[in-house]
């Protein structure tokens, strides 16, 4: 197991027992006599709620790009890419920038072809848009479903 998943189940085990925590606190706020202490119980523990909810999405959208990494390692189908890397591993994002436009027109001509999003994705990453980078990639999970 690779240090960033341990590192992910790391983190997930410590934000769910802070969750438990906080969503007992809320219990004990709902059964205190006072209304106030239970508007503030019902409302603690619907943060718990949505804080679970939160960790298995982003639990279930990581093993899911894993295993499209893997299809394409199994594929030999990797995307190559034409930049510099750092002394970090980072891409230099001006070579990176470049390179862009490439595989951005290639996922908008196929748009149905999981491939070609992972390789935005990638792409998006190593050009630093971390935002949009997760959006091809969730969309390149979708393509893969169909």
């Amino acid at each position: 197991m690779s240090r960033a998943k341990l590192g992910a189940i790391g983190m997930a085990a410590l934000v769910s027992i802070y969750l438990f925590l906080f969503a007992r606190q809320g219990y004990l706020f709902l059964i205190q006599d006072d209304l106030l202490g239970k508007g503030m119980g019902i409302v603690i523990l619907i943060l718990p709620i949505f804080g679970f909810w939160g960790i298995l999405r982003e639990l279930r959208f990581g093993l899911k790009v894993e295993e499209l990494a893997r299809t394409l390692e199994d594929e030999k189908g990797w995307p190559s890419f034409e930049f510099s890397l750092r002394p970090s591993g980072r891409a230099v994002k001006s070579e990176a920038l470049l390179e862009f436009e490439k595989f951005k027109l290639a996922a908008e001509q196929d748009p149905s072809n999981w491939r070609k999003w992972f390789a935005l994705g990638l792409i998006y990453d190593a050009c630093g848009d971390r935002k949009r980078a997760r959006m091809a990639m969730r969309k390149a999970i979708e393509s893969s479903q169909r």
